[in-house]
């Protein structure tokens, strides 16, 4: 494992590093990874909360279909560290810019220096507020139909809506089973066009607002509304709003910005991470709240060979510099 090199800045110990990848997941990991091929000297914060610890494996990702996130997530770490690279458990709690870079404070109180900076934090999912929807969130109230889809087909599925993606929600699920159902909960019902749509392909629609997630023996088994109706039920689908992580965001200049429909809230970067502040990349959910693993880890790849790129035209240009000066005047 690569060492941590320190200099004393501001006063105190510095650990110095080209960059310093915040976040460990997937786009992350990913990152690191490009830049310890390219001989990097990279830090990787990992505050140790991904996004998908509920689920019971990783699907979607060719190769490694259905193996379990945090194992997944083992086995990226061990390959950057085979590369150098540094993976500290610890959450950056704020972040100065100065004339080398960013000098980042953790939570431990160690101080770190990069040179350049990837944003990897992700989201966070904010569920309706319906009782014992999230303990069984992961598990069988779902989201994504790529993600977990297969692993309800056939069973008896209750699509609760929570925007006007709700229809097409309960389109893609009754492509696994044929026993799907529409609760509009607090939404509006659907237009004339979706409700024929519906009906054709039998998926009932059902008003009412949902009071209770009901639960018996470790298993959904119904939603219960404020009627006291039962809503038979053995998955959940339920679209949740994710939300931007906040972590250092404010003391690197950025901003979130909300996405249509209310259906959460990402920070602008352009197709290779770039973002607004200098210096910074970001990638994975924090972009792109709605990507698979595979298209986060993709992501972050890209981010990490533009930061690498990056690092060596400036270091072209010092050494252009440098050499300027060791000439003689003419």
């Amino acid at each position: 494992m690569a060492q941590w090199h320190g200099l004393v800045h501001g006063g105190r110990m510095t650990q110095n590093f080209d960059v310093v990848v915040v976040g460990g997941g997937a786009a992350g990991l990913s990152a690191a990874l490009m830049l310890g091929r390219s001989r990097r000297s990279v830090l990787v914060l990992d505050a140790g909360e991904p996004r998908n610890a509920p689920a019971a494996g990783v699907h979607g990702l060719l190769g490694h279909e259905g193996t379990p996130p945090r194992e997944l997530l083992r086995a990226g770490r061990a390959e950057v560290e085979a590369y150098g690279a540094v993976v500290h458990p610890a959450r950056a709690r704020a972040a100065v810019r100065d004339d080398a870079g960013f000098t980042l404070t953790l939570d431990d109180d160690t101080a770190v220096h990069a040179r350049r900076i990837v944003l990897a934090t992700g989201v966070v999912d904010q569920l309706p507020a319906v009782d014992g929807l999230a303990d069984r969130w992961g598990r069988d109230v779902l989201h994504c139909p790529y993600c977990h889809g297969w692993e309800v087909r056939d069973r008896k599925i209750v699509v609760l809506a929570t925007s006007p993606m709700a229809v097409h929600q309960a389109l893609l699920f009754h492509q696994l089973s044929a026993d799907v159902t529409l609760l509009l909960h607090q939404q509006p019902a659907p237009s004339d066009e979706q409700a024929e749509e519906l009906a054709a392909i039998d998926v009932r629609v059902v008003a009412g607002e949902v009071a209770r997630v009901v639960v018996e023996d470790d298993a959904v088994t119904g939603l219960a509304l404020a009627s006291g109706e039962i809503v038979a039920a053995e998955a959940v689908v339920v679209g949740s709003r994710p939300v931007a992580r906040p972590d250092l965001l404010a003391d690197l200049g950025l901003q979130t910005h909300d996405l249509p429909n209310n259906m959460g809230t990402a920070v602008a970067a352009d197709a290779m991470g770039v973002t607004a502040v200098p210096g910074v990349w970001a990638a994975g959910n924090l972009t792109d709240p709605y990507a698979q693993v595979g298209a986060s880890a993709a992501a972050g790849a890209k981010a990490g060979a533009m930061v690498n790129a990056d690092l060596a035209a400036e270091e072209a240009r010092e050494a252009v510099r440098r050499r300027r000066a060791l000439q003689p005047a003419s």
